[in-house]
């Protein structure tokens, strides 16, 4: 079979080191014991080929490209309906999946974050994720309160999913290489079912907080709550890359309770 060529506007890089390849699936620890795997992109398949021989999963492969769709059904056979040529971003997850599953991939760069966020409106059903993502936004995921890097995504993952920084891959293992460095990181769903407050305020505050990041969310949240209404906690004072999750949490409680007062 020839190789699949590499298309710049999927933003393709294929993955090319068996052993990263091998060390990526067994990053896999089979948190809350779902039965099925989504891989996202498998390009030519050298994360599936680890995946396939793990047996304690029922492996499904999904690739938006027609060229690595074929190549994969006549390398894969027995797949079937498992190997799914679909956009992953407009994919019905409850179609496919009576229950919950993983998701791992070497991820396309161009639309990390909007996989990231699919992953998040669909967290319940999404107990593990481990990807390879650009080293930046690996960072992004699994940054602390206080960092440079900590920002909108690292507070969603965070409230949802325990998420780990694994390990760094160089651009040459690659076809073709990336202009960056990469990151493997391994996000598990936390026990939270609900934050303990209203989520979709606690999204707009922190989308607002980070929007306008080098203000004092008494500027930043304006919109969200009239000055009028703020009163003398110190958090106004503060700016959204000071707060963790469980301060969002209690600043949007404290929003909701001032603006119903």
């Amino acid at each position: 079979m020839a190789d699949v060529k590499a298309k710049k506007h999927l933003g393709q890089h294929f993955l090319t080191d068996k052993n990263i390849a091998e060390k990526i699936v067994n990053s896999l620890v089979h948190h809350h014991q779902y039965q099925q795997v989504l891989e996202v992109g498998p390009g030519m398949g050298i994360l599936s080929d680890f995946l396939l021989q793990k047996k304690e999963f029922e492996t499904y492969l999904i690739d938006i490209d027609t060229e690595s769709f074929e190549f994969l059904k006549k390398k894969y056979p027995d797949l079937g309906n498992r190997l799914l040529n679909a956009d992953f971003l407009q994919l019905d997850f409850d179609s496919v999946f009576p229950s919950s599953f993983a998701i791992i991939g070497n991820f396309p760069y161009n639309i990390s974050s909007q996989i990231l966020f699919k992953i998040l409106d669909n967290r319940s059903q999404v107990p593990e994720v481990v990807g390879m993502f650009q080293k930046e936004v690996a960072e992004r995921c699994t940054a602390k309160a206080g960092s440079k890097e900590y920002g909108i995504l690292s507070v969603f993952l965070q409230a949802y999913y325990k998420c780990e920084y694994l390990f760094t891959v160089k651009a040459g293992v690659f076809n073709p290489p990336p202009k960056v460095l990469s990151a493997v990181i391994r996000l598990s769903r936390n026990e939270v079912k609900e934050l303990g407050c209203n989520e979709k305020l606690f999204w707009q505050v922190v989308k607002a907080g980070f929007n306008q990041r080098r203000k004092t969310l008494s500027n930043a949240l304006s919109g969200v709550i009239p000055k009028d209404k703020q009163d003398e906690n110190k958090v106004w004072t503060l700016r959204a890359e000071r707060l963790s999750v469980s301060d969002f949490v209690d600043l949007t409680n404290l929003i909701e309770k001032s603006n119903n007062s």
